[in-house]
């Protein structure tokens, strides 16, 4: 099968979930938590985090839902805060959290623009935090299409921020590969009518993520080897 394009998840597929994320989740408990122990333990519940290890559990409810959701999850151990206040706390305290690209990121999209394919990133974060992430590693300049859960496509599993990428550059989905660390990634590009690939630079495993995907590798780095000749 012919693949005109490559539509990326972020964090967990270009960046690794738990070395970006561990330590801010951690963080954004300690704050919140204002020094009360019961508080804390009790927010790292509600949040699937590990708050010793600094780490997600694999079935995490944050692990791929959007910065409402997780405000949600928040507010249900912090009734007094309003979810629009924990939304615009997350949003802000996430734009400059320190990134762990899985391979040398310039490099990679390099090699894939040479290929001639189009490059995109959808990702359950904002688009702002998407931008802010994106352009802080000096990698923006690759991506043809970059939206997030408020981009008014809709947020994953749903496939329709999927196939707001095909149709915004005129791409048949089933040339499209979406890749992506999480169950959201693919079964919505499965639902997109996309081939599908796991990465295994996010918390879920192998077995989790082969009944829905045409491949699973270790990270995006090894999508050269499986795409083939050019």
């Amino acid at each position: 099968m012919r693949i005109d394009a490559i539509l990326f998840d972020k964090d967990g597929t270009l960046f690794d979930f738990n070395h970006t994320w561990g330590p801010w989740a951690g963080q954004v408990i300690e704050e919140l938590a204002d020094g009360d122990r019961d508080r804390s333990d009790a927010l790292a519940s509600a949040l699937g985090y590990d708050l010793v290890a600094k780490m997600y559990f694999p079935d995490s409810p944050l692990i791929a839902c959007t910065n409402r959701q997780a405000a949600e999850y928040i507010t249900g151990v912090l009734p007094h805060r309003g979810v629009d206040d924990i939304e615009q706390y997350l949003t802000v305290s996430a734009q400059d959290v320190p990134l762990a690209p899985v391979v040398p990121l310039d490099g990679f999209l390099t090699g894939l623009k040479q290929r001639g394919l189009k490059l995109g990133v959808m990702t359950n974060d904002s688009e702002a935090g998407a931008r802010a992430h994106l352009m802080a590693v000096g990698i923006a300049g690759y991506f043809d299409f970059i939206a997030g859960f408020d981009s008014g496509y809709g947020a994953k599993p749903d496939p329709d921020p999927l196939l707001a990428f095909a149709c915004a550059l005129g791409l048949d989905p089933d040339r499209v590969v979406m890749v992506g660390d999480s169950l959201h990634d693919l079964v919505a590009g499965r639902a997109a009518g996309m081939q599908t690939v796991g990465v295994l630079t996010g918390p879920a495993c192998r077995d989790e993520l082969a009944p829905c995907a045409d491949v699973v590798l270790p990270d995006i780095g090894h999508l050269t080897t499986w795409l083939g000749d050019p």
